[in-house]
């Protein structure tokens, strides 16, 4: 999941907490004594919460109907959609004003501290709502990869499956949302 769902699962901490869910893919290895105790917790609660997605049955079942050449990307591709469902049908901006006032106070790991100012400008976690830039951010991501954009390659998909999409994320939050929120 990506920054609005981590936000959500992560609403009721700290905003410590809550910058370490949302700067987590940002921060690579296990040694985490460069962060605040609070900081540190939310990077390993984001990490959960990813593990979990990746085994669960509807993001398993999503990844086996993907085209064969993208299949791989499809954990990338999802977070967003996720995020896509939050922003449409849950949206909350007193959340994400939140969200962007912890990232604006704070500095963003390397591998994020370009992103993070242009979210905040461009005010991704709301725009997430329109399925067309959510699918223009999963092509953006793929620009920044090495070789072939097979992010870019996988939107037709997305749009064509798109009920099915729905169906698995309506699947999916109530089990994230019962196993970190409730």
């Amino acid at each position: 999941m990506n920054f609005l769902a981590h936000a959500h699962l992560s609403r009721h901490g700290s905003d410590d907490f809550l910058y370490g869910n949302l700067i987590a893919d940002g921060v690579k290895g296990d040694r985490l004594d460069g962060w605040s105790p609070e900081t540190a917790e939310g990077i390993r609660h984001h990490r959960r919460v990813d593990a979990m997605i990746d085994r669960h049955a509807e993001v398993l079942a999503l990844r086996r109907m993907a085209p064969a050449t993208q299949r791989r990307y499809m954990g990338i591709a999802l977070d967003l959609v996720w995020d896509h469902f939050l922003a449409s049908r849950q949206p909350d901006p007193a959340l994400i004003q939140r969200c962007y006032a912890v990232l604006g106070a704070r500095h963003a790991p390397e591998r994020l501290a370009g992103m993070v100012p242009a979210m905040i400008r461009g005010d991704w976690l709301t725009h997430y709502a329109d399925f067309d830039f959510t699918c223009q951010a999963i092509a953006g991501i793929g620009k920044r990869l090495r070789g072939p954009n097979h992010l870019a390659a996988l939107t037709p998909w997305l749009n064509d499956e798109y009920e099915r999409l729905e169906a698995a994320f309506l699947a999916l939050w109530p089990d994230m949302r019962q196993r970190f929120i409730d």
